[in-house]
């Protein structure tokens, strides 16, 4: 899938007046029926099934707030499925909407910019299901997940729940993501998709729950490890490409500690400095080649990762700095390439600069409590991508070596750190 991207000048592209905000649209029959034949292509290949537990508690014709887990395209189109014939609409992200706008809306979609806060997003919910009786399907991750396990969610999901005051549901994958992980360049295997779709909470217990209540009950829904799901259902993945790029994800040696050297190909995943190689299994296990198995599985090194980016911001070590192209979205007409400039990061946040001096823009540390951070977004690069209600910043690297994964686990650890001193020294 590509997006519409042209040529444009940073000031004329600033300048530029935006769009009215427009209110949600409840599908009609026609669009609905319409996105479940064009999702069911991709069903049947997946033999999927779904699986429905207490949701005869959800009383006939009442709309539900639809929580679901992130971890692929196909996700869109096991909501239509699981859905049908309800009426529902589902929060999008914004670059969805370049060049489709009008086709979107019809189906129900809300627009919504990825780890912004957004007031209006709040209303939308609301308006969609106290006046137009509709289902929402809201994705609380944001971005899908690198290493197969629940990524960050908003503290303010409990809140949410609370002031909509809908029955709560979640809508859980089984096989979406290993059948397409985000770091394996689209690059599709022959595995089994089903979901889950739970009652979790009548709008009677959660008007007598508190918010932190209601926020335990979703975090512990979402923690889950698809890794070890695999291995635990005999799940078999015998694709040769199946640790292609895997590099993205797992980019620091855990021998020797270089990062940028890794190389994902093949089976294996190798240290171009040191030599260190470990195989991915057919069932989802990490094997050292040579007898150096330093970790068995993906997300156990991933969240070494995260541990060491934590050091080295408690040490005042970590630091980003490097040159980028830089794309920009402020409308869902297209998206603007606006130029070069450097992007660093640090406990002060990003700070962009670039389009020969005219761009400074700089993203405090607690403006969000993770980035939008992707591999071969829209088939471009990978990207480092936040903002404000002005503007969308992409940032695109254009040095060798994976830094998108360590900036998005930098971001999300100095926001954990910063909030926890908040709290302290207002205690």
């Amino acid at each position: 899938m590509k997006i519409k991207v042209i040529n444009a000048d940073y000031e004329e592209i600033i300048s530029k007046p935006r769009g009215k905000h427009k209110r949600p649209k409840k599908p009609n029959m026609f669009f609905r029926a319409l996105m479940r034949v064009v999702a069911a292509p991709d069903l049947r290949k997946t033999k999927f099934k779904v699986k429905r537990v207490g949701m005869e508690r959800l009383p006939k014709g009442e709309p539900a707030f639809y929580l679901m887990n992130h971890s692929a395209f196909i996700d869109m189109e096991i909501v239509a499925r699981v859905l049908y014939p309800r009426p529902f609409n589902i929060v999008t992200t914004t670059d969805a909407f370049v060049g489709k706008d009008l086709l979107l809306r019809q189906i129900g979609c809300i627009p919504t910019k990825k780890f912004v806060h957004d007031p209006s997003l709040i209303r939308d919910i609301i308006h969609a299901v106290k006046k137009l009786k509709s289902n929402v399907v809201l994705f609380p991750e944001a971005g899908y997940s690198f290493d197969g396990t629940s990524t960050t969610l908003p503290d303010t999901l409990g809140k949410m729940v609370k002031m909509l005051g809908a029955p709560l549901v979640m809508i859980r994958t089984y096989g979406a993501f290993l059948r397409d992980p985000l770091y394996n360049n689209l690059q599709l295997r022959d595995v089994k998709v089903s979901a889950t779709e739970e009652f979790l909470l009548s709008s009677e217990e959660i008007a007598n729950m508190s918010e932190a209540d209601i926020h335990k009950i979703i975090l512990e829904k979402f923690t889950f490890d698809n890794f070890a799901w695999q291995k635990e259902n005999g799940v078999v993945i015998d694709e040769p490409t199946r640790a292609d790029y895997l590099n993205r994800v797992l980019y620091k040696c855990p021998r020797c500690g270089c990062e940028g050297k890794m190389l994902g190909k093949g089976t294996d995943i190798t240290c171009s400095e040191c030599g260190l190689s470990h195989t991915l299994t057919e069932l989802g296990e990490l094997v050292g080649n040579g007898g150096d198995t330093y970790f068995s599985s993906i997300p156990e090194w991933y969240a070494w990762e995260r541990e060491c980016v934590r050091k080295e911001i408690l040490a005042g070590t970590y630091s980003l700095d490097l040159p980028v192209d830089i794309l920009m979205a402020i409308d869902t007409k297209k998206v603007y390439r606006v130029g070069e400039g450097r992007l660093t990061h640090g406990i002060s946040g990003f700070k962009l600069t670039g389009c020969d001096g005219k761009l400074n823009y700089e993203h405090k540390p607690l403006s969000s409590y993770s980035i939008c951070a992707d591999f071969n977004w829209y088939e471009i690069g990978d990207v480092i991508s936040f903002g404000n209600h002005d503007a969308l910043y992409y940032c695109f690297p254009r040095t060798e070596g994976d830094v998108v994964a360590k900036a998005r686990l930098a971001a999300e650890e100095i926001y954990k750190i910063l909030m926890a001193e908040k709290h302290k020294s207002n205690e």
